[in-house]
């Protein structure tokens, strides 16, 4: 067992790479690893090749590594180079954080075709086809921790994002899958469901006073949440303090789901 309450979320010695962390929520994940001790490994589309990249400032000034890959998830030829460069040249990946998503909004019946299959690409399968290839040597180690950044419609259905919602629910549904299936490897499987979290992926409903109230309205807490929010969550779930949880969405909604 650990030797006290602050090993317990000490994540010394550990590699996580965080798919979609060049802003954002994913952003504020890498940075709340790395203050735990963890090296990262980071994953975008945008890439980190700039000089004032903000994910890596932050990382190396927690004092740990960070090594920046450039991947359309929604590409397959993308995604298999990037798991073939993270089994050759990267050290053996102790957390996986599943956080990189996109979203599309347009009713249902006016939804592209095109816009169902990215949204469900990068949300959905590139998850599982991580988490299935980090997942063996996870396994293979008899210890491993993967997080799946899941949401609000991973309980509720929305309005106007039939894609996103679908693959939010689908999100759910393949943690607890994996989680019965590699539990008692060693692997700890959960998720986290930010509420409304200031981000690009919600500035418009953020910056429309009347939406933005009803939102605030409706949360106990009183506000939006800050990306900052889920670091806590974030390393609770992929530190030894959360071993025993396993195939669990913890909601860090400011009570939104609690009304």
């Amino acid at each position: 067992m650990p030797d006290s309450n602050h090993s317990m979320f000490d994540l010394t010695g550990k590699v996580a790479l965080v798919t979609g962390c060049r802003r954002g929520i994913g952003l504020a994940i890498a940075e709340a690893l790395a203050g735990a001790g963890a090296d990262i490994l980071g994953a975008d589309i945008l890439g980190f090749s700039d000089a004032d990249c903000e994910t890596q400032q932050r990382v190396e000034a927690a004092g740990q590594r960070f090594t920046g890959y450039k991947v359309d998830l929604a590409d397959r030829d993308d995604l298999d180079g990037l798991l073939t460069t993270l089994a050759n040249e990267a050290p053996p990946v102790d957390i996986l954080f599943n956080n990189a998503g996109t979203i599309a909004r347009a009713p249902a019946v006016d939804h592209p075709t095109e816009a169902w299959d990215r949204v469900l690409a990068v949300n959905l399968t590139a998850p599982f086809l991580l988490s299935r290839a980090l997942g063996a040597g996870m396994i293979e180690r008899g210890a491993g921790k993967i997080v799946f950044t899941a949401s609000m419609l991973s309980f509720q259905g929305g309005v106007l994002v039939p894609s996103y919602s679908a693959s939010k629910s689908g999100i759910a549904g393949l943690m607890r899958a994996l989680a019965n299936e590699w539990s008692s490897h060693g692997v700890n499987v959960n998720a986290i469901a930010p509420g409304y979290i200031s981000t690009d992926n919600t500035e418009a409903l953020h910056n429309d006073p009347v939406r933005s109230k009803a939102i605030v309205d409706r949360i106990p807490k009183g506000r939006w949440g800050e990306p900052s929010d889920l670091g806590g969550a974030a390393v609770f779930l992929a530190s030894p303090a959360s071993d025993y949880v396993c195939g669990t969405i913890v909601a860090v909604d400011g009570g939104w789901l609690a009304r």
